[in-house]
């Protein structure tokens, strides 16, 4: 209960003598605009709109209109705990609306967790005006020393499909030294991935993708040279989720590291779905340089991972 108290608290940064010091004291900031993802309807724009009001701001809140109930509630629940209906803005809109009121109203700065390409979209508009928590494109490397197979697989499985592939950390591309081949690793991945099922909501619907979307960007990728689907690609059965939105089976697609680099291949290789689905290749000591090129050319990172127990790796 003391985190309201620790968030106003001044600071202190001492300089470079004896008897120097510089304060810092925190002040409310003025009209601030939040906007906040669909995957995280309640957590995120609680934490940020509360820190908002604790510090004496005035938020506009705009959470996304998919999930924007969600919030609705929550500001009613807030004035019926005694809040007064002045201390925050709710909109309830498509993003245009609300850059426009961005831009021609004094919001002094946006918070802003979504698209990379809605966050540049703000930046321009705004003139650099906003905090920004984008999306990535997050990809893990399985290296050589091979161990604890079926907690590797189990993981791989939770970091691709776990939220159905929605949540913003989700692996969306898995280089796997050939090592595991041995240990039918991927196999692993596969029977852990078919696994899941609608019943038990381990699969369900994707809300910005729909299922010809995603099965028209797994079909691209199958028709590269080499590549191969490994499970999944198809639509759910048996499931009453509406045709705006997607329904698939967790999904995986082979694509060969060498053609995977090509510059006609590589865009669409990484290219983010925010759905369940994943790009899976090999690689071997010989072809490690050929990993890293495909790491750096990657535009945005939010999170990585390294599967290795040698540091030397």
């Amino acid at each position: 209960g003391d985190n309201v108290r620790r968030l106003a608290k001044s600071f202190g940064v001492p300089g470079d003598h004896y008897g120097q010091m510089s304060v810092g004291h925190r002040w409310p900031y003025g009209p601030v605009a939040l906007v906040t993802p669909f995957n995280f309807p309640l957590e995120i724009p609680v934490l940020q709109l509360m820190g908002a009001l604790y510090m004496g701001n005035k938020p506009v809140l705009k959470p996304s209109e998919q999930v924007a109930f969600v919030m609705e509630q929550y500001v009613r629940l807030l004035i019926d705990c005694g809040m007064d209906p002045n201390d925050v803005d709710f909109l309830n809109c498509k993003g245009p609306v609300t850059q426009e009121l961005i831009v021609n109203t004094p919001v002094r700065i946006t918070q802003f967790t979504g698209s990379s390409r809605v966050a540049e979209i703000l930046l321009r508009a705004t003139n650099g005006k906003v905090k920004i928590e984008d999306a990535g494109f997050d990809w893990k490397v399985i290296g050589p020393d091979v161990g604890d197979v079926d907690y590797v697989a189990w993981q791989c499985d939770q970091d691709a499909y776990a939220s159905i592939g929605q949540k913003c950390s989700a692996q969306s591309i898995c280089f796997i030294h050939e090592n595991w081949k041995k240990v039918g690793l991927v196999d692993k991945i596969k029977s852990l991935a078919e696994a899941r099922n609608i019943k038990d909501l381990t699969v369900g619907p994707v809300l910005t993708v729909t299922t010809e979307q995603i099965l028209s960007h797994t079909n691209k990728l199958a028709s590269i040279p080499g590549a191969s689907i490994l499970w999944g690609g198809k639509e759910l059965t048996g499931h009453k989720i509406p045709e705006r939105y997607g329904a698939v089976e967790p999904t995986a697609v082979f694509v060969p590291l060498e053609e995977m680099m090509k510059p006609e291949n590589f865009e669409s290789c990484v290219t983010e779905l925010f759905a369940p689905f994943q790009v899976v290749t090999y690689y071997n000591d010989d072809t490690v340089d050929q990993v890293i090129a495909a790491l750096e050319g990657m535009s945005h990172h939010l999170t990585a991972a390294v599967v290795s127990n040698d540091p030397e790796f």
